[in-house]
């Protein structure tokens, strides 16, 4: 079997008749970091709550590690770890207080636990830290204990919610290393994120979903070409009396797709791939022309070219948004205390 997660023609609908997914399929393959990206309300949240179990679907099928999660829900929950946008720890008990605890939701024996508990403790850098109050913890900190948590009973496939939402670039760069090691152990990683240089990083594959419904699915590379070739601006020096005829030139070349003009003299050219060879071609043409080049850059197609094409808004707006959303929920949860 190559797929550790397989979702058929899955829908959710609320109570309030709000369709958050409608119909959506794609398979998730063993030992495969799978980026899962969309903005607020676009039904990735509802689709991940879904496939883990937290949610019941309307219609459809989720198989994971070969198991149905409607028919055998057991072993289905086995096969998965999952560490929430939130974390989950109990900052009113120990660091190891909170993996026995997660250890005895499994029904581990006490023996197991503490063997895997300093496994993961120690991996994280939390050994030393293991008999202190999650409360004196940073939230960097909090986080891997979360992740720690989820792996306690070694599952084949992890479930991370924008696992670095909020922290800081030392802390990000570190689970970035944590999650290529799992990946490297054969272990397969679900993310959501809305950081897409960690997606464009971590992931194999990238699916974008708004909507309700997949746009987009394939490799970061691929989905990137997909929006065009690499773009070269260049900008003259004045009084070129052959800028045009050169420009001219230029439109008929092999492998150039577009020329244009832009804002304040500023030409762009698009071409279809190695935009860094393409540029010393350029300047040998304009030098046989007598043109002067007063500058020049190279920009090649994003995720985020690739997610406002699809979702029409760029990362940076989602982002935004969401991070108010999770100040929002901050305030409630303290209120509530």
């Amino acid at each position: 079997m190559s797929d550790a997660i397989v979702v058929e023609n899955l829908k959710k609908v609320y109570s309030n008749g709000v369709e958050a997914v409608r119909g959506i399929s794609f398979s998730v393959r063993y030992g495969e970091i799978f980026g899962f990206l969309g903005p607020n309300g676009a039904g990735k949240s509802t689709t991940i709550k879904t496939i883990i179990g937290l949610l019941k679907l309307t219609e459809g099928k989720i198989v994971l590690d070969g198991f149905d999660v409607s028919k055998d829900s057991y072993k289905a929950r086995l096969a998965k770890g999952y560490a929430s946008q939130e974390t989950a720890v109990d900052d009113r008990l120990t660091a190891y207080e909170n993996i026995y605890l997660q250890g005895k939701y499994f029904h581990m024996k006490d023996s197991e636990i503490e063997k895997r508990a300093k496994e993961l403790l120690t991996m994280f850098g939390l050994w030393e830290r293991r008999n202190d109050l999650v409360e004196s913890f940073s939230g960097g900190m909090m986080k891997r204990l979360d992740i720690a948590a989820a792996l306690i009973h070694q599952p084949k496939i992890l479930f991370l919610d924008e696992p670095t939402l909020g922290l800081d670039i030392q802390t990000r760069s570190a689970i970035w290393e944590y999650i290529k090691k799992f990946k490297e152990n054969g272990m397969t990683i679900f993310l959501t994120t809305h950081y897409l240089e960690e997606a464009d990083e971590l992931s194999d594959r990238v699916a974008i979903i708004d909507h309700g419904k997949i746009m987009a699915l394939d490799k970061p590379g691929v989905l990137k070409s997909q929006i065009g070739g690499d773009l070269i601006t260049l900008t003259f020096a004045e009084n070129n009396k052959n800028t045009e005829k050169f420009l001219d030139a230029l439109k008929g070349k092999e492998g150039i797709k577009s020329v244009s003009k832009m804002e304040n003299g500023v030409y762009s050219i698009v071409v279809e791939k190695n935009g860094d060879k393409m540029i010393p071609e350029l300047f040998g043409i304009a030098s046989s022309m007598n043109v002067q080049i007063s500058s020049v850059r190279l920009k090649r197609p994003t995720l985020d070219d690739v997610y406002m094409k699809y979702t029409g808004k760029t990362i940076r707006e989602a982002e935004s948004s969401r991070e108010e959303s999770r100040k929002t929920r901050m305030i409630t949860r303290r209120l509530k205390r």
